[in-house]
């Protein structure tokens, strides 16, 4: 090395054609260094430009690298690869289940003949109008960031999936904004089923540390299953049991994406798991679903007095809804609901639906009337919730 010198620095002047104060450095560089190392160190000179990426909701600049590089010891490793994960089918490799093609409605022929007579023949029609127009319009409302909504149960069975299912698809009906069905429960959860797709590759875990403030929207939907209405899906595993997925794993994938999407509906395990927990704090707006039975409301019940004593305030962006899984449930649905309500929470009801009883699927088409109703309004309220929350 000539007079001591710095030699990274006389190797990148040569490199960039900069005239030395030394003369006998302009006959190039110093052959001395290793050849990998001179290799890495064109690359960095050469490297273009950091380009400027952003998602549909704000825009993030990369660090600007340092002229000099690191202080190369030995041979620098390439990065090694992330590979592609295969994709896995939704059913699992498991025994085939045949599913319904023609789906069953949620209705009977003669509910739907006797709903169409009335509408012929009474103004209730027209306030029916009304009220979906008031509907779409708190749906459609802009948003300034994207709005979190978490939406998770105190016990499985109870609907969550069906109704994280059905909050998104009129999400994505409604708006023009991307929405994102984000599952956070690892333990096989349904949901990838609910929405219809077929196959699953990258998952929540997977993409906490792949995306990159420098991805675009394209980008990142890449690694997402594409759903009807500019909306998409990450599922929590590929169908093994023991995926894992921590609060911190669910906290990096949710801060990666949510700048990309104006709502993102959580699918969450049931509490009182860590990321379930989690879900809960981090969102603008949360769905609590409880089966409409004697022991999914004393639970439930249960799980809004313990919300109630948290130092941080959730019962006021808090929805109950409670899942009707049979035609005639066994409870009186008025004192439940005024029971969960004395907690400070606010409580709907989901009415029992042939179609979403039978599972598999959801349909928009073969859904009851009431269903239909029911689901735009719940999300409507959520919706305007998580707007409350700045």
């Amino acid at each position: 090395m000539p007079n001591g010198g710095d030699w990274q620095s006389d190797v990148l002047r040569d490199l960039r054609g900069v005239p030395h104060p030394d003369a006998r450095s302009t006959a190039g560089p110093d052959h001395s260094v290793a050849p990998n190392v001179q290799k890495r160190l064109v690359e960095v000179v050469q490297e273009p430009a950091p380009a400027l990426g952003g998602g549909a909701f704000e825009q993030t600049d990369r660090q600007h690298q340092d002229d000099t590089p690191p202080e190369v010891t030995g041979e620098v490793p390439a990065p090694a690869p992330r590979s592609t994960p295969e994709a896995r089918p939704v059913m699992g490799d498991g025994p085939s289940v045949a599913l319904d093609r023609t789906p069953r409605h949620g209705e009977s022929v003669a509910a739907r003949t006797v709903r169409a007579l009335r509408r012929t023949l009474y103004t209730s029609a027209t306030r029916e109008v009304a009220d979906a127009t008031r509907t779409a319009e708190m749906l459609q409302r802009p948003v300034t960031t994207g709005r979190q909504i978490a939406v998770t149960s105190i016990r499985g069975g109870s609907g969550k999936s069906t109704v994280a299912a059905l909050l998104g698809t009129a999400y994505a009906h409604y708006r023009q904004d991307p929405v994102l069905f984000l599952e956070a429960d690892p333990a096989l959860g349904s949901l990838p089923l609910r929405l219809g797709a077929e196959t699953v590759r990258w998952t929540t875990g997977d993409l906490a540390d792949l995306v990159t403030p420098d991805m675009s929207l394209p980008d990142v939907t890449g690694h997402l299953v594409p759903l009807p209405d500019n909306a998409w899906l990450l599922p929590a595993s590929r169908g093994q049991v023991g995926t894992g997925l921590d609060g911190r794993a669910y906290e990096r994938a949710v801060v990666a994406l949510r700048r990309y999407f104006g709502v993102m509906v959580v699918d969450c395990e049931t509490l009182p798991a860590e990321v379930g927990r989690v879900a809960l704090a981090a969102a603008h707006s949360r769905v609590l679903t409880s089966p409409a039975t004697p022991e999914g409301v004393s639970s439930t019940y249960a799980v809004l007095r313990w919300m109630r004593e948290l130092p941080r305030r959730l019962l006021p962006g808090t929805v109950v809804v409670l899942t009707q899984l049979t035609p005639h449930p066994g409870i009186d649905l008025d004192a439940a609901t005024r029971q969960l309500r004395s907690t400070g929470a606010a409580v709907r009801t989901l009415p029992y639906d042939r179609h979403l009883a039978s599972g598999g699927p959801i349909h928009t088409t073969s859904l009851a009337h009431p269903t239909r109703k029911a689901a735009a309004r719940l999300a409507a309220e959520v919706f305007h919730l998580a707007q409350q929350r700045h």
